[in-house]
C-alpha cells in the first residue's frame, strides 16, 4: 500500500456518519507522508465530512486534494457545510498543490464557503471546478476571491502560485466571464485555461482574450462550446502573439466563421506560437480560403503541430484545400495529424449571403491591435 497516498476512489459507497469513515481516519491518521487523498466517486454526508476534515487537517504534507463526485444524492444545503470543514482543514496546507472538486453540483451556494480557502491558501496552483453548475453567480464569487488572493499576494511582494483551472460546463456565461478575465489578468500566471460549454458568448470572449494576453506562459486554451464568431476572433487574433508558449487551441464548435478564422491564421503567421502542437478549429464555417490560409500557415509557421481538428467545415474532405493540409503537416512529417473528416458540409446559399454581408461589415472595423488595446482598457487590466 502507498505511503503517500490515501483513495477509496469510485467504490460507489455512501458515508454518513463519523462512525461509517472511522476506518478511514484511522487509515489517514497513520500515514505520516500522506500527500495525496481521493476521496472521488463516494457519497458523504455533512457529519462523514467534517470527521475525515479533521483528520486531514493534521496531515501537513497534503498535495492533492481530489474531492470529485463526493456528493451525488445530497440535499445541496448539506454541501456547503461539507466545503467549509474541508477548506478550513486544507487553508494552511503550504504544500497543497492541488484540488479537485468538480463534478459537485453545488451551484454559486458552493463556492461561497470556499472565498475563505482560496484567499487564505495562497501555494494551490492547479483549481478544478468542472461541472460544478456555478452559474454568473458562482462565477462572479470566485473572481472576487481570486482578486483578494493577488491582492493579498501582492501586499506580501508574493508572485501568484496559480497555474491551472479548470471550469467547464458551468454557465458562467457572459455575466462572469469579464470578472474571472480580471482576475486572470492580475494573477498573471495562467499555463492551461478550459472553459468549455460555458455559454460564453462575443462580449465575454472579448474579455477573456483581453485578460489572458497578460499571460505570457499561457500553454492551454480550451473554450470549445462556446460563441466567438469574427468579434471574439478578432479579440483572440490580436491576443496570440502574446502565448508564446501556446501548445494547444481548442476552439471547436465555436461558430468562428470563416472570417474569424482567417483572422487567428494570419496571427498565427506572425510567428509568435511555434510551440503549438494541437488546434481544434472544428464546425467552425471554415471555407476554401480559410482551410488554405490555415494551411500555409502550418507549412510556415507550425513545424510542432501533431494535431489538427477540422471536422465540420464546409469543404469537401477530398478538396484541394484539405490536400494542402495534409501536405504542409506532411513537409514536417507529421502526414497524421489530422483527425477525422467524416462530417464536412457546404454552406447553402443563404448563409453564403449572410457571410458576405458580415464580411462587408467586418471591413470597417478597427486593427486587431486597436481591438485588444481598447478591450484590455476597458477591462482595466
Amino acid at each position: 500500500m502507498s505511503t503517500t497516498t490515501f483513495t477509496i476512489e469510485g467504490r460507489g459507497l455512501k458515508l454518513d456518519s463519523a462512525e461509517q469513515v472511522q476506518e478511514f481516519i484511522d487509515t489517514i491518521a497513520g500515514m505520516d507522508k500522506l500527500e495525496n487523498v481521493i476521496l472521488s466517486g463516494n457519497t458523504f454526508g455533512v457529519e462523514a465530512c467534517k470527521a475525515l476534515a479533521a483528520a486531514l487537517a493534521k496531515k501537513p504534507l497534503l498535495k492533492l486534494a481530489n474531492f470529485s463526485d463526493i456528493f451525488t444524492g445530497r440535499l445541496r444545503s448539506e454541501i456547503p457545510a461539507c466545503l467549509v470543514a474541508f477548506g478550513d482543514a486544507l487553508k494552511d496546507k503550504e504544500h497543497l498543490v492541488e484540488l479537485n472538486l468538480s463534478d459537485n453540483a453545488f451551484g454559486a451556494d458552493g463556492v461561497k464557503p470556499l472565498v475563505e480557502f482560496l484567499t487564505t491558501n495562497r501555494n494551490l496552483q492547479v483549481l478544478k471546478l468542472n461541472n460544478n453548475g456555478l452559474g454568473i453567480t458562482g462565477g462572479k464569487v470566485l473572481a472576487e476571491a481570486l482578486m483578494v488572493a493577488h491582492e493579498r499576494n501582492e501586499a506580501e511582494g508574493k508572485k501568484s502560485s496559480l497555474r491551472v483551472v479548470i471550469a467547464g460546463r458551468n454557465r458562467l456565461e457572459n455575466g462572469s466571464s469579464p470578472d474571472l478575465a480580471k482576475a486572470f489578468a492580475a494573477h498573471g500566471t495562467i499555463t492551461h485555461l478550459a472553459m468549455p460549454q460555458n455559454g460564453i458568448r462575443m462580449e465575454g470572449i472579448e474579455a477573456l482574450a483581453a485578460g489572458l494576453s497578460k499571460c505570457p506562459d499561457l500553454q492551454i486554451i480550451d473554450l470549445q462550446d462556446n460563441t466567438f464568431t469574427e468579434r471574439g476572433c478578432r479579440a483572440f487574433a490580436a491576443a496570440l502573439p502574446s502565448w508564446p508558449e501556446l501548445k494547444q487551441l481548442n476552439l471547436g464548435e465555436c461558430l468562428l466563421k470563416n472570417k474569424g478564422t482567417l483572422m487567428l491564421s494570419r496571427a498565427l503567421a506572425k510567428g509568435k506560437n511555434s510551440k503549438l502542437e494541437a488546434i481544434d478549429f472544428t464546425y467552425a464555417e471554415m471555407k476554401e480560403d480559410g482551410i488554405l490560409e490555415l494551411a500555409s500557415v502550418i507549412s510556415n509557421h507550425l513545424s510542432n503541430l501533431t494535431k489538427l481538428e477540422l471536422n465540420g467545415n464546409w469543404v469537401d474532405e477530398d478538396s484541394d484545400a484539405i490536400d494542402a493540409i495534409r501536405d504542409a503537416l506532411e513537409r514536417h512529417d507529421h502526414g497524421e495529424a489530422l483527425g477525422e473528416l467524416d462530417d464536412m458540409d457546404e454552406p447553402d446559399s443563404d448563409e453564403e449571403e449572410e457571410e458576405e454581408e458580415e464580411e462587408e461589415e467586418e471591413e470597417k472595423e478597427k486593427s486587431t491591435d486597436d481591438e485588444l488595446a481598447d478591450l484590455t482598457s476597458r477591462l482595466d487590466v
